[in-house]
């Protein structure tokens, strides 16, 4: 079986005029990871509409692996999602002036859907190249969960081969520093080396590791 990757981030949004997770899919797009090619995709911050964008290219490149990026202000670590949840609960409007107020990502779906990556060994190995991350246990319910529900719904209905999940990253320094609070950054050099960790883990280990909760919070 030939080995792609699928590598998505977002477009800047409530104001933001950038995105790490738009610079990451932009800046790997085109490299190989252990042989891999990687398709980086910028989607719209923009229920629905980023959820068709993702599918066609599912279709179109038919990846074996997809990481889905994501930015979390507020957040210190890369932040490796463990549950995408049925429901869109917007605290702001999107890109396309949309606020979904609890509606489903995908009506009739399951409550929730867990991701087939190996978070918990992609964690370990993210540490040991000494750089923060942790497992988390919600995405929110804003675009990146809509997202990553739609992702791991279309793996299960319609690319049961891939395997997928979901990465939340810090913002930029130069983001923080425009905030009236400090708030956590991170280089991005440094996400970009902790994506790669995460792909290449990623292609290794189909299996995840057995290890505790608490040592990875």
């Amino acid at each position: 079986m030939t080995l792609r990757i699928l590598l998505t981030g977002f477009e800047p949004f409530g104001g933001d005029i950038m995105n790490p997770s738009q610079a990451l899919a932009e800046a790997l797009h085109g490299q190989c990871v252990d042989g891999a090619p990687v398709t980086g995709l910028v989607l719209p911050c923009v229920f629905d509409a980023a959820l068709d964008m993702l599918h066609q290219a599912l279709e179109v490149h038919r990846p074996t692996l997809v990481l889905a990026l994501g930015q979390a202000g507020g957040r210190a670590d890369l932040s490796l999602e463990r549950v995408a949840i049925n429901v869109n609960d917007a605290r702001i409007p999107d890109n396309a002036g949309r606020q979904p107020i609890d509606t489903p990502v995908v009506p009739g779906g399951p409550a929730a859907y867990f991701s087939t990556l190996p978070i918990k060994a992609i964690v370990a190995e993210l540490h040991a190249a000494g750089l923060p991350a942790s497992v988390s246990q919600t995405a929110g319910t804003f675009v990146c969960n809509h997202v990553f529900y739609g992702l791991m719904h279309a793996l299960a209905t319609r690319h049961p081969r891939a395997r997928g999940g979901f990465m939340h990253v810090p913002l930029l320094p130069g983001q923080a520093a425009c905030l009236a609070q400090p708030t956590a950054s991170m280089a991005l050099q440094t996400m970009r080396d902790g994506v790669l960790v995460a792909l290449r883990t990623a292609l290794r280990e189909r299996v995840d590791r057995v290890v505790g909760g608490g040592a990875l919070d």
